[in-house]
């Protein structure tokens, strides 16, 4: 009956609970004393109209004390939810070691340390302390990897994109630019080749075939436009079978000839040889340096293994060039990002990069030693007959668009359980405090210890043991 369902709809109405009432309970005190009493309270407001706009819609009846208990529970799980979008520490359990969405690479100790104690109060950014005024910015972290790559001066900028944009722009803008047909990459977030030579003035000429181009092919291109010759290296992909592709010497050669650049973006940055590990495709910035490309890029935050950063190597005259342009001081990074370059190159200087940087100590571990750690790792879960553990051969993944057709053989711990469900314990790990991110296989959790650092494999058992002794439902 209208009336009747009028009626009711009005008394529940009246049942609301105001917002005061709502910031009385013991939730809302809890939440804001964090969040703040206005931002608490416009929550509450927000969710007091969902309220108010439900009603009519469902015919149950409510009393005060009901829609005082939603609107509290629904407060609990917007702040849960809310709270979850910020910057969290996880358990990386993929396998994939340079995850782009959980930070890529993980700093070594030192690096974190530096950030913590060095840099994240008043520092000495720009100040010499020999000299007692203004300073260089970036110098030691400059100075060392102009050492390890034997470059003749270095620049840092933000990101490897902002590295690729700054140099084009600088160079290339109203000339144009060579490029392999087989290097128009897109790598993540819709970054495209093209697209960044459009932005930055210059005009692309294509040359080659997508998997053939000769060293003819970048010549007959050359003409009283042409700024410079840019290689790419194709990190996410790989043309195998028909190919082929002027080295990079042959290129330089070319390009000095003829009096332009020769710029090389290799990406994933690898400041050492990879081979033992199985990157042996991975170019080294330093080989680059030595074939005579003029400048080289490449990430901080991949196979370097350290905080997210753009780094431009090469001769002196470009660099320093890009030193002074208006654009550096826009991507230019922080004192957090030169303290945890600085500690991360520290280990490459003395030898010790295989063993104190995180990403390159996952890349270099062995099946056998991952499989030894599985066994431990799995005899400390709860013994239960509900939960099944089980030890798989299987692969873990660089990561990071780089290396992709690199596999690593891994052993992972594979878990089920008869009363929860597979997508449930996923659930479970991915919402515990700290959340353990894994991927789900052939109806199992996967667990890959290769990410997950020794010394958190304790807190890691444990929110696992937590997680299995929940009410199943």
């Amino acid at each position: 009956m209208p009336s009747e369902k009028k009626t009711t709809s009005n008394s529940l109405l009246r049942n609301l609970p105001s917002v005061d009432e709502v910031l009385r309970t013991k939730t809302a005190r809890e939440i804001g004393l964090i969040a703040g009493a206005e931002h608490t309270s416009q929550l509450i407001r927000n969710l007091i109209e969902n309220v108010r706009r439900s009603i009519g819609i469902s015919e149950n009846g409510q009393t005060k004390g009901d829609l005082l208990a939603l609107v509290e529970d629904g407060l609990d799980e917007v702040w849960r939810s809310e709270s979850q979008t910020g910057i969290h520490r996880v358990i990386n359990a993929t396998g994939v070691v340079i995850h782009t969405n959980l930070g890529r690479a993980p700093l070594s100790d030192k690096a974190r340390q530096a950030v913590a104690d060095g840099a994240s109060g008043y520092c000495t950014i720009e100040y010499d302390l020999g000299a007692g005024k203004r300073g260089k910015r970036g110098l030691r972290a400059e100075a060392m990897l102009a050492e390890l790559t034997g470059a003749e001066s270095v620049l840092i900028v933000n990101n490897c994109a902002a590295a690729a944009f700054f140099v084009l722009t600088a160079f290339a803008s109203g000339g144009e630019v060579i490029i392999s047909r087989g290097e128009l990459v897109e790598i993540g977030g819709d970054f495209r080749v093209p697209d960044v030579l459009e932005q930055s003035g210059g005009t692309l000429r294509e040359v080659g075939t997508t998997n053939r181009t000769k060293l003819a092919d970048y010549e007959n291109a050359i003409n009283e436009s042409t700024r410079m010759i840019l290689r790419v290296h194709p990190s996410n992909y790989r043309i195998v079978g028909f190919t082929a592709m002027p080295s990079l010497a042959d290129l330089a050669d070319l390009a000095h000839d003829r009096g332009i650049l020769l710029y090389e973006d290799i990406g994933s940055g690898a400041l050492i040889d990879l081979t033992d590990a199985g990157l042996g495709d991975e170019p080294v910035v330093g080989s680059s340096v030595i074939a005579g490309a003029d400048i080289v890029t490449f990430s901080g935050d991949k196979l370097l293994g350290g905080p997210q950063a753009g780094i431009i190597a090469g001769k002196s005259e470009f660099v320093e060039r890009l030193r002074k342009h208006p654009l550096y001081r826009a991507l230019r990074v922080d004192k957090l990002t030169y303290a945890a370059l600085d500690a991360t190159l520290e280990p490459y200087r003395c030898g010790a990069a295989m063993f104190e940087v995180p990403v390159l100590k996952m890349l270099s571990l062995s099946l056998e030693e991952i499989e030894k750690r599985a066994e431990r790792f799995s005899e400390l879960l709860t013994s239960s007959g509900d939960l099944k553990i089980e030890l798989m051969d299987g692969e873990s993944a660089i990561g990071g668009g780089a290396a992709p057709a690199v596999r690593l053989a891994t052993k992972l711990i594979a878990l089920s359980h008869k009363k929860i469900s597979t997508a449930n314990l996923e659930h479970r790990f991915r919402n515990s405090t700290p959340p353990v991110i894994t991927r789900i296989a052939d109806d199992h959790v996967i667990i890959d210890l290769r990410t997950v650092a020794e010394r958190d494999e304790g807190e890691l058992q444990e929110l696992i043991n937590r997680a299995v002794e929940q009410n199943p439902a």
